[in-house]
């Protein structure tokens, strides 16, 4: 075979050479098949390597490829492998990597798959598999920084504080007025508080510290503070004047009371600006009040704390002017590893009476305590390494596709997430130090305050911040599985009815917030869920959705309450709403025609079909081998010898390489014999094989047959062929190759004729001369 290829070689161009090296030796090269009628009587170039068809006959297998057809012009093709090969340059092993490490970034954006439906698919498929492993971590981290836990410690929290009754069986939810106040805070919230005693009235003997439900560690010392305004900060009409002494308008910044008051010693009768105290504002249900204020730590025992409490009622702390009092405390469980801070609030309105209010936040400010908080140690590790990963992807598209890659929703959505993530990251690291420091100050000093309000705060804003981030995660998976015609519904749907939907979203509105301002005009002086605007659009929202009190509408206005209501669900839900349903639903049903007409495109479940396929020739293809082994083993007597071992297979198709390479396997004593022994070995190794291979065969028909991979298609319209025809084209496939290979040996016997009659030529030749010389000339 290397005499023919060595004799093949001669007639070869440099075009031809060139693309011969280009195609790696694996393709045909016929320069006269270019389309069009050659300009010179054809020659026929052909070049088949049988060795490398035969090795692995399925490997391009389902791999159509058109080669480029060749200039007619053999000066341009010789000039051109030239130039080629001028412009070449050697590759080396920086190369290799610099492409690997290249390869790691390829995306749907940064490829070249406009023309290749196939390569698109697997390039999107290796996107979701990557990100798939990064949505994985980000869950764990995410879903690793909660637990049930937390609702089980906030309810046990809100029992003890919200639910548990004064003497007079008033709670603190239930709290309308200023003495109420001062019930729960000199009862339940002190009883509730210090636990010096277990139910058996012995002490706990835990120490200084006290202990809530006998596990909640309490954390410093709780602070009770007050915001007040000034007296005359609004005007009593002339015609009250002599019956009104002093006017306290409702609660604005500008107009807080900074004045001290009563007693004047002490911090709790004199002002602190927000920046002293290091508190933060707060969204109360009235307004949003400062983190200024006049305050009062309590302290460690029950008995002191109870002793102040009495000197502020004493002392009147409360007064006129008092629009929102503030309780503040944290709570340690070292059995989950969590921290409860607490909030509870009354505000005090200007038209009277108490609103109560509160904020208890179960937040796990320690993280790396057990096994898991390790384990998501590493989890971390792995989130920063994927978000610069997606960092230098994300720079490598922008680099391509400039701003026009900001025109797609999908790649914003990236730009939010690794944004969003960046942010986690940075506070992560900052929480972990800024905790360290505020317990390294509370365990030097028990006795104070312990501020975890901004620290709760913030980890609340970050579990936020990762809740939105995983949703954003999540919805991205759609970027990645568009490819599929059914997953590309959605988007397709929505996309093209978007122009629709905004403009009957504004008709909807104008008559939405119509209705709104009606309900709040008409019902806010009487009916809670339209005190304010807000809670209207909130109102009208459950109104669609059936949860409606049609009694509270009806007492506040007999005559407008029921024609409002009636109106407005007759226009907004059977009218507007099922617009809004028909415009999607008409769009939808037009975008699945089109889909269900177009033709059936490249699929991953086609990627799943040709490994199948590709398996099981590979296998079938071992099993005629082996047979055709043991047909020759059959044909031979006592004792076969190589030749007639090889020309039995030779005419089964099989190549010299692959003849020799058996048999030298089991002839041991290299006499080029297979005795007795040595080919019931053979017989035994082929048989061992032969039955692994159709187990193999077996086993993985059952797992595609178990499949919808090999149904037939329901598409009448489509131009697949069925799983018999394929099997008759691969049979057909296998029987020319097969063929080939007898030809190829038969070239090969061809070739060695023709080196034979050039050493005869060669020698006649040389005694032409020698004759020539005037030597005689002996036949």
């Amino acid at each position: 075979m290397s005499m023919l290829n060595n004799r093949a070689a001669s007639h070869f161009g440099i075009q031809e050479n060139h693309e011969l090296d280009r195609r790696d030796k694996q393709a045909w090269v016929n320069p006269a098949y270019n389309g069009s009628p050659p300009s010179s009587p054809p020659t026929v170039r052909a070049i088949y390597n049988p060795q490398s068809l035969m090795a692995n006959r399925y490997e391009n297998l389902g791999k159509l490829e058109v080669l480029p057809p060749y200039p007619t012009d053999m000066k341009v093709m010789e000039s051109a492998g030239e130039k080629n090969k001028k412009e070449e340059k050697p590759r080396g092993c920086c190369y290799s990597i610099g492409r690997g490490i290249c390869g790691l970034w390829g995306t749907t954006m940064t490829e070249d798959t406009a023309g290749n439906r196939e390569k698109y698919v697997k390039t999107s498929l290796r996107e979701l598999v990557v990100y798939i492993l990064f949505l994985t971590d980000m869950c764990l981290l995410t879903y690793g920084m909660t637990s049930s836990n937390t609702y089980y410690y906030t309810k046990a929290m809100s029992d003890l504080f919200l639910a548990t009754p004064t003497y007079s069986g008033v709670d603190f939810q239930s709290i309308t007025n200023m003495e109420q106040f001062w019930e729960f805070a000199q009862g339940p919230l002190l009883d509730g508080l210090y636990w010096s005693k277990w139910y058996n009235d012995k002490p706990l003997d835990l120490g200084p510290q006290s202990f809530i439900y006998y596990d909640n560690m309490l954390l410093g010392v709780p602070r009770i503070r007050q915001l007040k305004v000034l007296n005359n900060s609004c005007k009593v009409h002339k015609n009250f004047r002599n019956e009104i002494n002093g006017c306290y308008d409702v609660y604005y910044e500008d107009k807080e009371d900074i004045n001290p008051f009563g007693l004047i010693n002490g911090t709790a009768w004199n002002y602190f600006p927000e920046k002293k105290l290091n508190g933060s504002s707060y969204w109360g249900i009235l307004t949003t009040y400062s983190g200024s204020g006049y305050y009062q730590d309590l302290n460690m025992t029950k008995e002191e704390s109870a002793y102040l409490l009495q000197n502020l009622k004493d002392n009147l702390w409360l007064d006129r002017g008092t629009r929102a009092v503030f309780i503040d405390f944290t709570a340690y469980n070292a059995n989950i590893n969590l921290f409860c801070v607490i909030r509870l609030v009354v505000e005090f309105p200007a038209s009277g009476g108490a609103i109560p209010s509160w904020q208890i936040r179960t937040v796990k400010l320690i993280r790396y305590v057990n096994n898991w908080d390790y384990f998501v140690i590493g989890c971390e590790i792995v989130f920063c390494v994927f978000i610069l990963y997606y960092m230098v992807e994300e720079i490598l598209e922008i680099r391509i596709h400039k701003l026009s890659y900001f025109s797609c929703f999908w790649n914003v959505l990236d730009i939010v997430v690794i944004m969003l993530s960046i942010v986690a990251i940075i506070f992560n690291v900052f929480r972990t130090l800024k905790v360290n420091a505020l317990l390294g100050k509370l365990l030097k000093k028990p006795d104070i305050y312990a501020d975890f309000e901004f620290l709760s705060f913030w980890q609340m804003q970050y579990n936020n911040l990762n809740a939105l981030n995983l949703f954003f995660a999540l919805i991205k998976i759609f970027k990645y599985i568009s490819f599929n015609k059914t997953m590309a519904q959605l988007s397709s749907t929505l996309a093209r009815c978007a122009m629709d939907i905004l403009g009957f979203a504004i008709m909807f509105f104008i008559v939405f917030f119509a209705y709104a301002q009606l309900g709040y005009l008409l019902f806010g002086t009487e009916v809670e869920s339209f005190s304010t605007f807000v809670k209207c659009i909130s109102t009208q929202f459950r109104i669609i959705l059936g949860d409606f009190d049609y009694d509270a509408i009806d007492k506040a206005n007999r005559i407008l309450g029921p024609l409002y209501f009636v109106t407005y669900v007759f226009f907004v839900f059977f009218v507007l709403l099922n617009m809004f349903l028909a415009i999607i639903n008409d769009t939808y049903s037009e975008v699945k025609a089109e889909l269900s007409g177009q033709e059936d495109e490249f699929q991953f479940s086609d990627i799943i079909k040709q490994g199948y396929m590709k398996t099981m020739m590979k296998l079938k293809l071992k099993n005629e081998k082996i047979s055709d082994v043991q047909k020759a083993l059959g044909s031979g007597s006592k004792e076969l010898e190589y030749e007639d071992f090889k020309n039995t297979l030779r005419q089964m198709g099989h190549s010299d390489h692959e003849i020799s390479e058996a048999f030298t396997r089991f002839d041991h004593d290299g006499n080029l014999i297979l005795d007795k022994e040595e080919q019931n070995r053979m017989i035994s190794d082929l048989e061992e094989k032969k039955n692994s291979l159709n187990a193999e065969i077996e086993n993985l028909g059952k797992d595609y047959s178990n499949n919808t991979l090999g149904k037939p298609m329901k598409n009448s319209n489509s131009n697949g062929v069925s799983q018999a025809e394929f099997q008759m084209l691969v049979q057909r496939v296998v029987h020319l190759e097969q063929s080939i290979g007898s030809i190829v040996s038969k070239i090969d016997a061809v070739a060695m004729k023709l080196d034979t009659l050039d050493e005869s030529k060669d020698q006649m030749g040389r005694l032409w001369n020698i004759n020539e010389g005037g030597k005689p000339f002996q036949g």
